[in-house]
């Protein structure tokens, strides 16, 4: 549901400030392609390794591809390279593997009138927008005029699938626009329209614990409580992404069981969407396997009410619940995905793989502290 990739060679390198180093957060970016130094590193995030990483060192079939917030002159990642991406795939027959977002916030000058050309033209399958951020560095919440009206453009365009980013925030900086109160507010007034929380709210540097309703804790609890207090259901228009959040949460076995066990329970076991941010940490494929092998214990099952992860469940989140606000077909991306050229490429890499499977993390002091400040909110 959240993959990246940068244009390690686009014009919006032009619009850097000397000295800055863009995505070094990106574990991705220690990869050989880096060693040139400079900004070498973003070769490590290009569309060749997004499609080497995803397709074939990992067990994923399909992929949403997003984009990062930004000024739409300074887009790591135009509209335009995105798509070419898209028909390389779709040259290699991989017509069902790729879905495409259109980057829109609505508090910078351009983009909401932009839509019109994102779903005519290049045929988006969803919308991305960022309730942090903003070209002044304020923030915005989706129940804001400038937000619906957003929201209303999507639906009379027909696109009516909306990713938020909520949580992992960017630093202090309008922190109070990661969070989720406004999430319960626009699903209930736009019923038609499915929401998707990318990241779910999650906090990396603050330990998710059961819910309490009106404990007015940060982190997934905004997400829950803003779906109750508008009386939003389970399994309804909202789904809850775990892009990054199971990276982050899967080091700590409580952690992952509070983090899984909320989501399953409150936003409904066939709203929870498979997610892992990559390639920012380089292939998905330890998060896939961490993921298949983990179990809420018996003890949270029946203190807080989780739910058993079976494997229907596994299967759920892995791809089949994320079917319904796309409108895909799993029985026609089985068929195609079983014999396409990428599924020959894959089978003929299996006999003689060279796996960029390592899991990227800090080699250095210098790069554990950057790590850690990240891990804290801090990484703008």
């Amino acid at each position: 549901m959240q993959g990246h990739f940068v244009d390690p060679r686009g014009d919006w390198l032009k619009t850097l400030p000397a000295g800055s180093r863009p995505l070094s957060f990106a574990p991705k970016g220690q990869c050989a392609l880096g060693d040139a130094g400079g900004l070498s590193y973003l070769n490590c995030l290009s569309s060749d390794e997004f499609i080497k990483d995803v397709f074939l060192d990992s067990d994923t079939d399909m992929m949403v591809l997003s984009f990062v917030p930004s000024r739409r002159d300074a887009e790591p990642l135009t509209i335009a390279a995105a798509d070419a991406t898209r028909q390389i795939i779709d040259r290699m027959e991989g017509s069902h593997r790729l879905l495409l977002h259109g980057r829109v916030n609505p508090n910078q000058p351009g983009d909401t009138e932009g839509m019109d050309e994102l779903a005519q033209r290049w045929k988006i399958n969803a919308w991305k927008t960022y309730t942090q951020w903003g070209p002044d560095g304020k923030g915005f919440y989706l129940d804001e005029d400038i937000s619906l009206r957003m929201i209303e453009k999507a639906r009379a365009l027909g696109v009516k699938v909306i990713c938020v980013h909520k949580g992992i925030p960017f630093g202090q900086r309008s922190y109070e626009h990661s969070q989720c109160r406004d999430i319960g507010v626009v699903a209930k007034m736009f019923p038609d329209v499915s929401f998707i929380v990318y990241h779910s709210g999650f906090v990396p540097s603050k330990a998710e614990q059961a819910f309490a309703p009106g404990a007015g804790r940060d982190g997934i609890d905004t997400l829950i409580q803003s779906l109750l207090d508008n009386g939003v259901t389970t399994n309804s228009n909202v789904y809850a992404e775990l892009g990054s959040t199971w990276r982050f949460a899967m080091r700590d076995p409580d952690n992952a069981a509070h983090t899984i066990g909320k989501l399953l329970k409150y936003v409904g076991e066939n709203n929870v969407l498979w997610g892992t941010d990559s390639i920012w940490y380089g292939s998905p494929q330890d998060q896939i396997q961490a993921f298949r092998t983990f179990q809420i214990s018996d003890e949270y099952q029946e203190r807080h009410g989780y739910s058993r992860i079976t494997p229907e469940i596994r299967a759920k989140v892995f791809g089949l619940n994320a079917t319904k606000p796309y409108r895909v077909s799993a029985e026609e991306v089985r068929k195609y995905s079983r014999g396409d050229r990428i599924a020959r490429e894959r089978q003929a890499y299996a006999e003689r793989p060279q796996p960029h499977s390592a899991t990227y993390g800090p080699k250095t002091r210098r790069e554990f502290l950057n790590l850690l400040r990240w891990n804290g909110g801090s990484r703008a």
